[in-house]
């Protein structure tokens, strides 16, 4: 890392910065209830970012033999490149984050292989015609930034998860469940997993009709995931903020949905997967408000789009070994609220629960709109979950249904060790069933 940054700087480049990292993966595959596959992943690389002219230029390789041909190579491209409008940063304060654990870095084989299997004959006691699949995987990363206005930082991270579910196939009809959890830190505790399963297979024994039209939707954790949270935070990207393609790009300080809602990006949080003490261009981390209290606090910024918007970095720069970087989300933490779990049932005729879709994604999702098909929901009737629904269809839009909000969960639960939400209740949404 030193020869290449010595050599950048050699070039008479006017600014300069290595971002170098390497990554080991351990992961393993379980299918038809037995292990299917182990494999293990070494990657390593270096990029030089340069601005040279007022001219931004990047190259990288994961060959070291190449990495002295770098800055050669942006001498030639550097004409071509966009304007850069940021100037890199100097040493700062960094928190600290605890996201390595030595004991993922050793965990054995052998290890991984019992856990996948323990989880899958666990959840096949009750119910043995469950096929089911699963994956373990350990990781270890390390990333290191070094720039020529005196930045030097890096950190190692560890990651670890833990993932399976099955299918049950009953005639013309298959039942897919799935749960999992992922961290920087080893965990052991798997047995609410298995719970989860069964309690997903329970109460999707029976099928039931689907109530149509605006009818009362609760959202689990997972269902807030895929909904709400991907349109609604969309907006809140520094990229479109400044191409004018946001819907709120221009309403700081305004409240846009309801002021139950606080959704915060927090990189600080110990054990996340996704915190970490720098962003990818080594900006401090620290907890931002996105939405406080229904209020637009803070868009997501990186250098470059903090710079043409006039605006100051949030510390949201992620990137790619051979990608300019750009801003993005890290862990999301969004705000429980005083509902009980079990009052989120309450006074519901007929309704249904969110666990799982398929498709999300469709329609004007910028502006919020959201239409995807129902992988795995319930029927909720005279406040009870009495059965699965099937062929359903949900539409909406994310800024209407959390301003027709009824309630949000005084619990909030880890999605998949990136995410902490709670469950939320709401109208404004539109659901379709086949006939």
């Amino acid at each position: 890392m030193a020869d290449l940054f010595q050599s950048a700087k050699d070039a008479g480049f006017d600014q300069a910065e290595v971002y170098r990292v390497s990554s080991q993966s351990q992961p393993i595959r379980f299918e038809a209830n037995r292990l299917k596959e182990a494999t293990r992943r070494d990657t390593s690389g270096a990029a030089l970012r340069v601005i040279k002219d007022g001219k931004l230029g990047l190259s990288a390789t994961t060959d070291p033999a190449m990495e002295t041909d770098l800055p050669a190579r942006l001498e030639e491209l550097i004409s071509f490149g966009a304007e850069a409008s940021f100037e890199l940063p100097g040493p700062s304060n960094v928190p600290e984050v605890d996201i390595f654990d030595p004991a993922v870095e050793s965990l054995a084989f052998d290890a991984m292989v019992e856990t996948g299997q323990t989880l899958i004959d666990a959840v096949r006691e009750g119910w043995p015609e469950l096929n089911c699949s699963a994956s373990v995987s350990r990781g270890v990363h390390s990333q290191n930034l070094v720039n020529t206005a005196g930045l030097d930082v890096g950190f190692r991270q560890t990651s670890y998860s833990v993932g399976f579910g099955g299918e049950l196939v009953r005639g013309d009809d298959m039942l897919s469940v799935w749960e999992g959890f992922a961290a920087s830190r080893m965990f052991t505790d798997t047995d609410w997993m298995v719970e989860s399963l069964r309690r997903q297979l329970e109460w999707a024994r029976n099928t039931a009709s689907t109530p149509t039209g605006q009818v009362p939707v609760i959202f689990t954790p997972r269902g807030v995931s895929a909904v709400l949270l991907r349109p609604l935070l969309g907006g809140f990207n520094g990229k479109s903020v400044m191409t004018g393609s946001s819907p709120i790009g221009d309403r700081i300080g305004e409240r846009v949905i309801d002021e139950r809602i606080s959704v915060f990006d927090d990189p600080t949080i110990d054990g996340a997967i996704g915190s970490r003490p720098v962003d990818d261009e080594g900006i401090p981390s620290r907890r931002m408000a996105l939405i406080d209290h229904g209020v637009v606090s803070n868009f997501l910024y990186d250098l470059q789009t903090a710079g043409r918007m006039n605006a100051t970095s949030t510390g949201a720069a992620g990137r790619g070994l051979s990608t300019l970087p750009g801003p993005r989300t890290s862990v999301l933490d969004v705000a429980p609220g005083e509902t009980p779990y079990d009052d989120l049932f309450l006074g519901i005729k007929e309704g249904i629960m969110v666990e799982r879709l398929l498709g999300a994604g469709q329609g004007n999702e910028m502006g919020g709109d959201f239409k995807a098909n129902v992988s795995l929901g319930y029927k909720i009737e005279n406040g009870k979950i009495v059965g699965r629904i099937k062929d359903t269809m949900i539409s909406g839009n994310v800024y209407d249904a959390l301003s027709k909000l009824e309630a949000v969960s005084d619990t909030a639960e880890w999605v998949y060790g990136s995410l902490r939400a709670p469950a939320i209740r709401c109208l404004g949404v539109e659901v379709a069933a086949a006939s």
